[in-house]
């Protein structure tokens, strides 16, 4: 327990300047904290390590943050697992995304919830409050790249993947 408070100190502080892109422009710490609460109460998953790794999910991708210097502070199974998810932000956004679908099903377990808990999320941010400026045409494509991600990780968790279907279904409906 005291390693995912580390964890949740950890990621408000890397993410302290950081707003997301919906219309209230919330504090980015909501989204990590959300995926936590998707994995346990949607996902029942139980494990500190993959806890500790959804707060983190976003440290390395979108701030300074080194896989070294969370495998110092974390450990290795965590940092792993934050790795597997990041993306590499040298990368053009296309190439990320169609990586993102072509690496999902070799992923971790605990990579692969942590991947289901995030599109969840977003899914729910995009019915929600969509990012400022997005059309239907942009929400409805990205509602098919994560359902392309997720196709790749079907078997992980019955319970989340069937919350992800309930809002690809609610997504037929955006206006």
């Amino acid at each position: 327990m005291n390693h995912f408070v580390h964890a949740l100190s950890f990621a408000a502080e890397k993410h302290k300047n950081q707003r997301r892109k919906d219309a209230q422009i919330t504090p980015y710490i909501n989204h990590p904290i959300e995926l936590v609460n998707v994995l346990v109460n949607e996902g029942g998953v139980v494990s500190w390590d993959i806890l500790c790794a959804a707060l983190l999910h976003d440290v390395i991708e979108d701030t300074e943050t080194t896989e070294d210097e969370l495998m110092a502070r974390f450990g290795k199974k965590v940092a792993s697992i934050v790795s597997e998810v990041s993306d590499d932000k040298s990368l053009p956004k296309d190439e990320r995304k169609r990586l993102q679908v072509e690496h999902a099903p070799f992923a971790s377990h605990e990579a692969k919830l942590v991947k289901l808990a995030d599109k969840i999320c977003n899914l729910r941010d995009m019915l929600s409050s969509p990012p400022t400026g997005w059309d239907l045409k942009r929400r409805q494509e990205y509602f098919a790249w994560a359902q392309a991600v997720v196709l790749g990780i079907r078997g992980t968790n019955s319970k989340m993947e069937k919350v992800f279907d309930g809002l690809v279904e609610q997504g037929k409906n955006m206006e």
